[in-house]
């Protein structure tokens, strides 16, 4: 039985989301104490705080062989291993692998939780140490940059001074760029995929809808729904499914589903899912809140938001890269309207500009914005022949 206010408050967590990995995850997990504060763009200092993660594969005597692994707004550090959630693979595990394009025969892959998410590193489901009950709205806002930072403070717990390669896809890709921003000399290799310098407006738009989608549940509570028990689960669904539309395409859709009708021969006259459509995204909805905290919806989507580059450097994407040693290959999808080709390109300009070494690559596809985590034999050989070459000159 709970004995104290933290360990009720756990109680009543894992009884409201059924998710044991928010507070005690079954992967690695580093502890940062009070006396390794995270210092937050908002301008507060989180401590103490974790992040969990994974690896895979052997770090070498050389400690140059590691691979960070950045995954997207409702990904985890279960890159290439089983979800305990879910119990599917890995949402990577047909690029992180032996033999893969991320070769773990070669590489010493690391994938973390990122701070702000909600299995297993410190985020809005985390028991706040002064209070003993959930952070809720109580965790100070997230970015991008604070993600990165906690990254780089996990990789050097593990002691490796330089990675040989981040890589990452969507929010993901937004860490990569500002792990070569903000660490320029502790990256040889980066692979930014499917993402942008900034969110978009239209971007930006979306998410506001989807957490709008999940405040106007009246299961949230302002933000303490597990001190009462409830969770926003029809608002997080609905965010989810608006924000699933934007993952995919309009030919992919029209291929996959078109009109047709859903288990019905004729209109219902109603509002049931008469078409596949209708009835797919409210599976996706329903199964989403299964395993995402919807206080870490809030929190990520607005860490993308404010993710602006240009912004800290007199609004010049260039100048963020100027004398950049880093290696650069960029690879975007023609169908994806999410970070469509040319914001992609844009950032190829910038390097351009700042005289970087950069590479670039559209896959032709029709499946969207989805399409970086999907088999796509195009994009594991661009992948494949982008790490390898810049393993041969690293020398591994």
């Amino acid at each position: 039985m709970p004995t104290t206010i933290a360990d009720t408050a756990r109680q009543d967590l894992e009884n409201a989301a059924g998710n044991r990995e928010v507070y005690d995850p079954s992967s690695p997990v580093a502890h940062f104490g009070a006396d390794e504060p995270l210092l937050l763009d908002a301008g507060r200092a989180l401590s103490p705080f974790q992040i969990a993660y994974n690896t895979y594969g052997t770090l070498n005597e050389a400690k140059s062989n590691a691979v960070l692994v950045c995954h997207a707004l409702t990904g985890d550090h279960y890159a290439a291993s089983q979800s305990p959630v879910t119990g599917k693979p890995g949402w990577w595990s047909s690029i992180i692998g032996p033999g893969k394009p991320i070769d773990t025969d070669r590489f010493f892959v690391i994938c973390s939780n990122v701070i702000g998410g909600c299995m297993g590193s410190t985020g809005p489901a985390s028991i706040d140490p002064a209070t003993g009950e959930p952070y809720g709205l109580d965790l100070p806002v997230i970015t991008i940059r604070d993600m990165v930072r906690a990254q780089a403070m996990l990789v050097e717990r593990l002691g490796i001074d330089t990675l040989f390669a981040v890589i990452g896809g969507s929010m993901g890709g937004m860490q990569v760029l500002q792990w070569t921003v903000s660490y320029p000399d502790k990256v040889f290799a980066a692979l930014p995929i499917a993402t942008g310098a900034r969110h978009s407006s239209q971007n930006i738009a979306f998410h506001e809808v989807g957490r709008q989608a999940v405040m106007a549940d009246p299961d949230w509570h302002g933000g303490r729904y597990f001190a009462v028990g409830k969770r926003p689960r029809k608002g997080l669904a609905v965010a989810r499914m608006a924000a699933h539309v934007t993952y995919l395409s309009e030919m992919a859709l029209h291929r996959k589903f078109g009109r047709n009708l859903q288990d019905r021969e004729t209109l219902g006259f109603g509002f049931d899912a008469d078409f596949q459509i209708e009835s797919y995204l409210r599976h996706q909805g329903m199964t989403f809140v299964d395993r995402f905290d919807a206080n870490s919806y809030l929190y990520m989507t607005r860490a993308m938001d404010y993710f602006d580059i240009a912004g800290d450097f007199g609004g010049r994407l260039a100048n963020a890269f100027l004398g950049a040693k880093t290696r650069f290959c960029l690879v975007s999808f023609s169908s994806d309207w999410l970070f469509p080709t040319e914001e992609n390109r844009a950032v190829v300009h910038a390097l351009n500009a700042a005289a970087a070494s950069v590479s670039f690559v559209e896959i032709e596809t029709d499946r969207g914005h989805d399409a970086f985590l999907l088999e796509e034999p195009h994009f594991f050989a661009a992948i494949d022949g982008f790490v390898s070459s810049a393993a041969r000159a690293r020398g591994l």
